[in-house]
């Protein structure tokens, strides 16, 4: 017997992160530390790339998340230029720098990992050392020339990671929820044009996967717009909450080392840069503390999601088939479905957007332990809490895009074969049971069932109303409630002449 060599393990990775090139020697109060020479980030960036080589993704893949830092950053330079805490000089050229990252520049120098302990230090001395460095070429010195620039005494004057980063996060998902909030009214407004399109198009309703009253395909999408548009306002009210950010709480609240003017002026400033209603929170300390807005965003994002992946199932469900299955509708064909069976085209589009849904479900269950984990004055996970949510927003926002644009855009109704089944189905009968009673509705719709005739054949012959009342009384506004019923209705017996 041949010997099957035994399945060996990967060795472990090491973690350890290298330097190649020219470096140049930093130090802080744990010792020195070789650095790119031509990196903008310096050695508290250099010592994290270490420490957290975790997801290998760096923050830098949450371009909102890089212009929210810088755009904090902005407004707290301009507070303190206007309080006097900061040399008007310095505090411009801060302002300058940051909005040239708000424009694009620099983002490849946030380089910390998204996951990283701390409580978010790294990404603030990221932030603060990108925008030292970068103060200290426009003046003409080399980067990490920090006697003449500090990313601490002058970029983070009057600061803490505990009240910037948790700003930070918060103004960028407030950005990125705004691109989502685009995104999700274009789907809306798409499903009700489809809603309007397929306004005349009758279908049998199901509950519990069985067979129940007509309804049209128009009502069926509308109703699709409509849970979303609610979503989409529920998500909307979490901007004003996501607004009130701890500014000039410094460490723990107390707002040591920031001037007592400092938080008004910071958050003025920022909802200024920003467009956001920035407010100061009422009790610093609390909002040091408390992560209960992220539980809440994350939370009606997961409702969102799973509202959305339930549209999904349904889309699925309606387009499946084509022969042996619903079949009502037609989804765009994307793509093969099969590399053994010819012909067969998948459901693609509502299948990545469910596994979106999946992934929410289980970010908001992330947020929720991290949320929970906080102890004392400071809560230290708010980088995955950060993580999670702004990758939610991310792939919620390109889901909704595909969903529109690759789905729902393109769907067509499958006319004949719901004419077929409507005219099939034994649940018309409904409508008929205001006039005939239950009892003998129900065997109606038995002896259909067997004989497989329709409802408003056997009325006709059983002389219980002529082919022009059942065709009225069958008529889809009726039976699809669009035609209200207001007049009373006499119950006519199956032994009473009509």
């Amino acid at each position: 017997m041949t010997d099957i060599p035994a399945y060996k393990l990967d060795p472990a990775p090491q973690g350890e992160h290298t330097i190649s090139g020219p470096t140049r020697i930093e130090r802080d109060s744990l010792g020195e530390l070789p650095v790119p020479a031509d990196a903008y980030w310096g050695i508290h960036t250099e010592r994290a790339l270490q420490n957290f080589p975790i997801t290998g993704r760096s923050i830098s893949v949450y371009s909102d998340l890089v212009n929210a830092l810088a755009v904090v950053k902005q407004a707290c330079a301009r507070a303190n230029r206007e309080i006097g805490s900061l040399d008007p000089d310095k505090a411009d050229l801060i302002d300058r720098v940051c909005r040239r990252i708000r424009g694009g520049e620099l983002h490849d120098q946030f380089k910390v990992g998204v996951i990283q302990g701390g409580a978010g230090t790294s990404t603030n001395m990221n932030t603060n050392e990108v925008i030292a460095n970068a103060c200290l070429v426009e003046l003409g010195h080399p980067k990490g020339a920090y006697e003449h620039f500090s990313p601490i005494d002058d970029v983070n004057r009057s600061q803490s990671t505990n009240d910037t980063y948790p700003t930070s996060i918060k103004v960028a998902m407030s950005f990125t929820l705004r691109r989502l909030l685009d995104e999700l009214a274009r789907l809306t407004d798409a499903f009700d044009r489809k809603g309007d399109e397929f306004r005349d198009v009758l279908k049998v309703g199901r509950t519990q996967l069985q067979d129940a009253v007509p309804m049209t395909l128009g009502q069926e999408f509308h109703g699709f717009a409509v849970t979303l548009r609610e979503d989409y306002d529920r998500l909307s009210e979490t901007i004003q909450w996501l607004s009130e950010v701890n500014l000039g709480a410094t460490a723990i609240g107390t707002g040591i080392t920031a001037d007592p003017r400092y938080a008004e002026a910071a958050a003025r400033h920022l909802a200024e840069l920003t467009g956001l209603p920035i407010v100061t929170a009422s009790d610093l300390i609390e909002a040091t503390s408390d992560t209960g807005v992220f539980m809440t965003l994350s939370g009606v994002l997961k409702r969102c999601a799973v509202k959305l992946s339930k549209i999904c199932n349904d889309l699925r469900l309606l387009s499946s088939g084509p022969q042996a299955g619903f079949g009502e509708i037609m989804l765009p064909a994307k793509q093969a479905g099969s590399s053994i069976m010819p012909g067969k085209v998948n459901p693609v589009i509502p299948e990545v957007v469910n596994q979106v849904a999946f992934a929410v479900i289980g970010s908001d269950a992330t947020v929720t332990a991290a949320s929970e984990g906080g102890q004392l004055q400071l809560n230290a996970f708010e980088p995955v809490i950060a993580h999670s949510i702004l990758q939610s927003l991310h792939w919620m926002t390109q889901a909704c895009m595909t969903l529109r644009v690759n789905c729902v855009d393109g769907i067509e109704a499958n006319r004949e074969r719901l004419d077929v089944m409507v005219g099939t189905s034994v649940g018309v009968v409904t409508a008929l049971t205001p006039y005939l009673g239950y009892a003998d509705s129900a065997k109606l719709a038995h002896q259909a069932l067997t004989s497989h005739q329709s409802i408003a054949d056997l009325v006709v012959e059983a002389g219980l109303m002529d082919r022009e009342r059942v065709e009225k009384l069958l008529q889809p506004a009726r039976l699809s409630g669009l035609e209200p019923v207001t007049q009373s209705i006499p119950v006519i017996s199956i032994d009473d002449d009509e």
